[in-house]
């Protein structure tokens, strides 16, 4: 299931969309502000963003900007103005596409659907976890936008840990999945390699106490939700 995050002031447009999303297949987050729609995604993993342009406080154009700072996640502008200078600022700022309002509903689902086939190669190569980005194709690790230098094998380590979220890994899966099968290393390697990828997640901000944990005389696995507090 793709999830959406709707953004805009007005309930009852929220309300609409969801109305329109739902049925056909849609996870829809709602949020009314520009503040909000950019700490949501910066804490979750969102596949598309509508975004209304006027709001207040910060407008849809600004809070585009923003997310693009930090995610490549499409967005689609939703906005009553059809100027062509107005589109144009849009799509300088970041946007990926546009509808106007009052929109169809057809047109609507068939921009989302289109906007997803374009970005769907890019996503399968590209992981999101509250703002940790792992790119395989480019070989990036990033939080918030900012660059983590990892050697290969962490990046590996990641990048296998968050492609598979609660399953737990012994170190000897990790070796021969990692390193090779006909790697001549002990089990001591990959504990080196886990605490040093600990400590760079550390330092960049990231949360990872909170997600990448030891099992005790097996391995190591990823969690992909916050523990209880």
């Amino acid at each position: 299931m793709k999830t959406i995050l709707l953004v805009d002031d007005e309930t009852r447009m929220l309300d609409l969309l969801g109305l329109y999303l739902k049925p056909h297949g849609f996870k829809c987050i709602k949020v009314q502000s520009g503040k909000e729609a950019i700490a949501y995604l910066k804490a979750d993993q969102i596949d598309i963003v509508i975004l209304d342009v006027m709001m207040p406080e910060m407008d849809g154009w600004t809070t585009c900007k923003k997310m693009r700072e930090f995610s490549n996640v499409p967005i689609i502008m939703l906005t009553a103005r059809t100027e062509t200078v107005d589109v144009i600022k849009g799509l300088n700022f970041g946007a990926d596409d546009y509808v106007t309002k009052p929109f169809n509903e057809n047109e609507l689902l068939a921009r989302i659907e289109a906007l997803l086939r374009r970005t769907s190669n890019l996503i399968e190569k590209q992981l999101v976890f509250k703002g940790l980005e792992w790119k395989e194709e480019s070989v990036e690790l990033k939080y918030q936008n900012l660059t983590i230098q990892v050697t290969p094998k962490e990046f590996s380590l990641i990048g296998l840990f968050l492609k598979n979220p609660q399953k737990v890994f012994s170190r000897d899966h990790l070796l021969s999945t990692i390193w090779g099968l006909n790697s001549h290393i002990d089990d001591r390697t990959v504990d080196s390699h886990i605490r040093n990828l600990r400590e760079k997640l550390r330092t960049a901000g990231f949360p990872v106490d909170n997600h990448l944990f030891t099992v005790w005389g097996v391995g190591y696995k990823w969690i992909s939700e916050d523990p209880e507090r």
